[in-house]
């Protein structure tokens, strides 16, 4: 239980330092979604740019079975390499947005 505190620790603090900095557009927010009891954790976009909506998930980690699973990543730094540098084992970090198959080749957890 400790290590799942820790990772939800690492995850809160990742998250919300990329929300800090905030867009480039002053029109479009980034919202923090913490679902701390479920471990969903997601970095959303939304507003409005020259009439054009913007709305869109682009950081989406979850702990699941003692591990961190990053169901999706569109940042230019990938928050798996951020965890590793925090201590976490790659070992305990799957990289769910690639296929099943494909996680055995990556140096992380398969699942």
């Amino acid at each position: 239980m400790e290590k799942i505190e820790r990772y939800r620790e690492y995850i809160l603090k990742l998250l919300s330092d990329r929300a800090q900095f905030g867009s480039s557009y002053e029109e479009i927010e980034i919202q923090t979604i913490f679902d701390i009891e479920r471990d969903h954790y997601q970095l959303v976009q939304t507003g409005w740019r020259n009439q054009r909506r913007f709305y869109g998930c682009f950081l989406h980690v979850d702990i699941k079975d003692g591990k961190i699973w990053v169901q999706h990543d569109g940042t230019e730094i990938a928050i798996a390499d951020e965890l590793v540098s925090l201590g976490v084992p790659k070992e305990d970090i799957v990289l769910a947005f690639h296929d099943p198959y494909i996680r055995q080749f990556t140096g992380f957890a398969v699942g």
